[in-house]
C-alpha cells in the first residue's frame, strides 16, 4: 500500500476505472521516481518527495545520469538525462534555484563549439547504450537534445549565460528544419511553446504544422494507420498521433489538427491502455529493463494528457 505519511491519499479511485488501473500497475512496476511522480500528480502527493527521488540521479559536477532515461544506461551525466530531469523538475514546479543554476554550469561544460548540446557525448562510451543513440567522438549539435532543455529553462524563467547561443541555435535549426522526423518536431515544439519572442514561434510553428501534414506525420485517422507511413528508422509501429504533438490544449501545435482529429486522436490513446494497467512504449526496445522502466513514464504521460483534454480518467 502507499505510505500514508509521504503525501495525503484521496479517496481511492472507482475499481477498473483507468486511473485505479495505471495505479496498480504504477506500484507493481515503477520506479521509485515515477511513483512518487505518479502520486503528485494524481494522489495529491507533494513535490519534496520526486525531488528527493530525483536526486538519486544527480551527479557532483550537476548533470544527472544513473539511466534516468532509460536508454543512457551508467552513472555518468549526460545532456538527455538533463532534459528528463527538468520536465519532471518543470512538471512539479521547481525548476529554479540552485539547482537549475548547477545544471546550467554543467550544460556549459558539455556545449559544442556552436553554443547547443550534443544527444550523447563521448563519456557514454563504455556503458551500455540504446543502439539508436551512438556514441562518437566529436558528437554534433541536435536540436533533439537542445530544444527541449531551452524550452524548458525559458518556461520557467531562468536565465544564465549559456542560454543566450543555445537560444540562438534553437531558432536557426527550428526555422530551418524541412525533412525532419517526429520526435526533431516534438523538440523544436517544447522550445517553441515557452521562448519569449511569441510572435517568431507562432509563425515558426504554423509553419511546421504544414510540415507534418505534408509529410504525414501525425496519424489523422488511426483507423487507416497504413495511410501513415512510419518514420525512416522508426520501429513498426512507431506512429506519432496528434496528441503526441498538442500534449496540452495550449500547445502551438493544437492549432495544427481539427476538433475531430484531435478527438480520434484521444479517443485512440484512452483505448491503448492495456490489460495490466499501464500504456505500451511505440519505439523499440533493446533490453529488457528499458521497456520495464519507460512503460510507467508513458502511462503518467498518457493520463495527464487526458486529463489536460477534459477526458475523465478516474
Amino acid at each position: 500500500m502507499p505510505e500514508t505519511g509521504a503525501f495525503p491519499l484521496p479517496q481511492t479511485p472507482p475499481a477498473h476505472s483507468p486511473l485505479f488501473r495505471a495505479e496498480h500497475f504504477v506500484w507493481l512496476t515503477a520506479r521509485v521516481l515515477e511513483q512518487r511522480l505518479f502520486a503528485y500528480h494524481f494522489l495529491n502527493g507533494g513535490p519534496d518527495p520526486v525531488e528527493t527521488a530525483l536526486d538519486a540521479y544527480r551527479n557532483t559536477d550537476g548533470g544527472y545520469g544513473h539511466a534516468l532515461e532509460p536508454d543512457l544506461r551508467g552513472p555518468v551525466s549526460q545532456p538527455l538525462h538533463i532534459a528528463h530531469a527538468l520536465r519532471i523538475l518543470d512538471a512539479v514546479g521547481r525548476c529554479g534555484g540552485q539547482r537549475v543554476e548547477r545544471v546550467c554550469r554543467y550544460l556549459t561544460s558539455v556545449s559544442t563549439p556552436d553554443g547547443a548540446l550534443p544527444a550523447v557525448t563521448p563519456a557514454q562510451r563504455g556503458y551500455p547504450t540504446a543502439p539508436f543513440l551512438p556514441v562518437v567522438d566529436a558528437p554534433p549539435s541536435e536540436l533533439l537534445a537542445t530544444g527541449p532543455v531551452v524550452g524548458l529553462l525559458h518556461r520557467n524563467e531562468v536565465w544564465h549565460a549559456w542560454l543566450f547561443r543555445a537560444t540562438d541555435f534553437c531558432w536557426q535549426a527550428v526555422e530551418s528544419l524541412q525533412a525532419s522526423h517526429p520526435y526533431e518536431i516534438r523538440a523544436a515544439l517544447t522550445f517553441l511553446d515557452s521562448v519569449p519572442d511569441r510572435p517568431r514561434a507562432q509563425a515558426t510553428a504554423d509553419r511546421l504544422g504544414r510540415l507534418v501534414r505534408e509529410r504525414r506525420l501525425a496519424v489523422l485517422d488511426p483507423a487507416n494507420l497504413a495511410a501513415f507511413p512510419v518514420a525512416p528508422g522508426y520501429a513498426p509501429g512507431e506512429h506519432h498521433f496528434p496528441h503526441d504533438y498538442a500534449r496540452t490544449p495550449d500547445s502551438l501545435a493544437r492549432a495544427w489538427f481539427t476538433d475531430d482529429e484531435m478527438a480520434r486522436s484521444l479517443d485512440h490513446l484512452a483505448a491503448e491502455q492495456q490489460e495490466d494497467g499501464g500504456w505500451p512504449i511505440r519505439w523499440r526496445p533493446w533490453a529488457p529493463s528499458t521497456a520495464l522502466e519507460a512503460r510507467p513514464m508513458v502511462t503518467i504521460e498518457a493520463l495527464r494528457t487526458l486529463r489536460a483534454y477534459g477526458r475523465g480518467v478516474g
